[in-house]
């Protein structure tokens, strides 16, 4: 870590500790495994901006959801990210945040509100692994009476009413996130992240139409962080093999991205491009394709959260904690090859071979 983003984390931890002193009150701490009154409305707070952060937090709804006594569910995230779980289901409000004058503390835009909702309790839907104080502390000024239930990590605990410990069998971070309601439930979570019924435009669903007739599936080769993407070369690989295997590559492509979409497409005679899409655009289209190809970022939880099967390609990020290894899905660790100097294409290609022969290049369905 260099120094000053070292200096930055001790920063915000003394902040932790300043806030914890300054906003505690008698009474407030909660045990562990002590009985809980079931809440009537529950604020969950996740204010990362990125995409999947946003739906590895959407099967907390589910469970709320599915509780004997439903609450009423709001959602607290990063304005950025607002979009995209926006719509869902089981969410009753979305509320977007912008914490640029959270400084101001309870009287903060946005705080000032929500301070007024009341609500039972607030869970600061964190991880494990680093401490966030920022969700913490947003997490203990919107509930100032709230049952605050977070991450038990030093110091923002101290912040907390109840900290739950993580699990220790296993490191799924969609595991680990969901248990953070265990002090509320009564039953098993649901563990499965989902998304709303897309929502497309006339224009975009005739063109989905138009090549529905032929067996398709998406190629995303983008992703926000280049370190842990996958060379164009190699997503030409896996558009080879589909293309081998009876499908239409879909080259897909986010902001900033359709120059490295149309170096894979002009590498893989037979792909296509995908015109620009938004978030329901590109579900829908996953959807109708039936199988998507992709690195670890947004669109792989998005792909799995609407049910299409997906073969997801890690590279220097932790599988186990942030893949999907269960049925239709399939997620591959590609570092190794990568290190060794080995031959990525050929792997790529093998792997989408297997993974879309293991589907009827006919399963697909329109939106």
């Amino acid at each position: 870590m260099v120094w000053h983003k070292r200096l930055e984390l001790w920063a915000k931890l003394a902040l932790a500790l300043v806030a914890s002193s300054l906003l505690w009150r008698p009474g407030r701490r909660r045990k562990v495994g002590a009985p809980l009154p079931s809440p009537r409305r529950v604020l969950l707070v996740r204010i990362d901006n990125r995409v999947g952060e946003a739906l590895l937090t959407t099967p907390l709804l589910s469970t709320l959801k599915a509780s004997p006594q439903p609450p009423e569910v709001h959602v607290l995230v990063h304005s950025k990210v607002a979009r995209v779980i926006a719509g869902h289901p089981e969410a009753d409000r979305i509320i977007p945040f912008n914490r640029r004058l959270l400084w101001l503390g309870p009287l903060a835009p946005g705080i000032r509100d929500l301070r007024r909702e009341h609500y039972d309790v607030v869970v600061d839907c964190a991880n494990w692994s680093t401490p966030s104080v920022t969700s913490a502390l947003i997490s203990r000024l919107v509930g100032p009476r709230s049952i605050v239930i977070g991450p038990r990590m030093w110091p923002v605990h101290y912040l907390h009413s109840l900290s739950v410990p993580a699990r220790s069998d296993t490191n799924r971070e969609v595991l680990q996130r969901v248990h953070l309601l265990s002090p509320l439930l009564e039953s098993p979570p649901h563990e499965l992240m989902s998304f709303r019924a897309p929502q497309v435009s006339e224009k975009f669903r005739a063109w989905l139409e138009a090549g529905s007739g032929s067996p398709r599936a998406v190629v995303n080769p983008g992703g926000r962080l280049g370190w842990r993407r996958i060379p164009p070369e190699a997503f030409a690989s896996a558009a080879r093999a589909l293309i081998a295997s009876g499908r239409t590559p879909i080259v897909t492509w986010g902001p900033g991205e359709e120059g490295l979409a149309r170096t894979v497409v002009a590498a893989a005679p037979g792909a296509q491009l995908a015109p620009p899409t938004n978030i329901d655009e590109l579900a829908a289209l996953m959807r109708s394709a039936g199988l998507t190809v992709c690195n670890n970022t947004g669109p792989m939880h998005l792909s799995v959260a609407i049910g299409a099967p997906t073969l997801g390609l890690f590279l220097r990020m932790d599988m186990d904690r942030w893949g999907h290894p269960y049925p239709p899905h399939r997620m591959v660790d590609l570092t190794p090859v990568v290190d060794s100097g080995g031959d990525l294409q050929a792997r790529v290609f093998e792997e989408v071979r297997a993974f879309a022969h293991g589907f009827s290049a006919r399963d697909s369905s329109t939106p």
